[in-house]
């Protein structure tokens, strides 16, 4: 039972992402999602790339009986894309679309956890040579996100109005 359900879990984490994922590529999201005409098109790309490959990642060694280790790892990813797309939602002050997009996350998280044994399959890396590296550029981006989001204005949002001043006046 408890398999059954993890696999629905990912089946429907995989339609929802490839669904997501592949209007990005397309440069057909400006009609679906609000948000895309304010970034850069290569990042709206890579966005998407991400999603498709994640969403694959999650069917993929079901169906072709191999690399069982490849759904855990799609699971974490669905999980920080969701997580980053929250704190842009955030950012917008979109507070359902931060709550949906962290629900999304925590589904991924719950795939992560149910086959986080998978990995044992993976392929072997020395962890006392590239794990320090990893934390170390992961610990240097989340740095540079949070500088880059504090310095840079939320667009599309207008000055607080000033007192006494009539609408469509220009604010002194």
């Amino acid at each position: 039972m408890y398999d059954t359900i993890v696999w629905i879990v990912e089946a429907l984490l995989a339609v929802f992402f490839l669904a997501a994922g592949i209007p990005k590529l397309l440069g057909a999201v400006s009609e679906r999602w609000d948000g895309f005409d304010r970034l850069p098109r290569g990042l709206t790309v890579l966005i998407g790339t991400c999603e498709v490959a994640a969403g694959i990642g999650l069917v993929a060694p079901v169906v072709f009986d191999t690399a069982d280790w490849l759904t855990p790892l799609a699971g974490l990813g669905i999980a920080v894309i969701s997580l980053m797309a929250s704190g842009f939602h955030l950012r917008q002050l979109e507070w359902l679309p931060a709550l949906e997009t962290a629900l999304w996350a925590a589904l991924a998280g719950a795939v992560v956890w149910a086959r986080w044994d998978e990995f044992a399959d993976g392929p072997s890396l020395p962890r006392h040579d590239v794990l320090p590296t990893v934390l170390l550029v992961l610990i240097l981006a989340v740095i540079a996100n949070l500088v880059v989001l504090s310095r840079t204005a939320t667009p599309g949002k207008a000055p607080a109005a000033v007192e006494g001043a009539k609408p469509g006046e220009p604010v002194r």
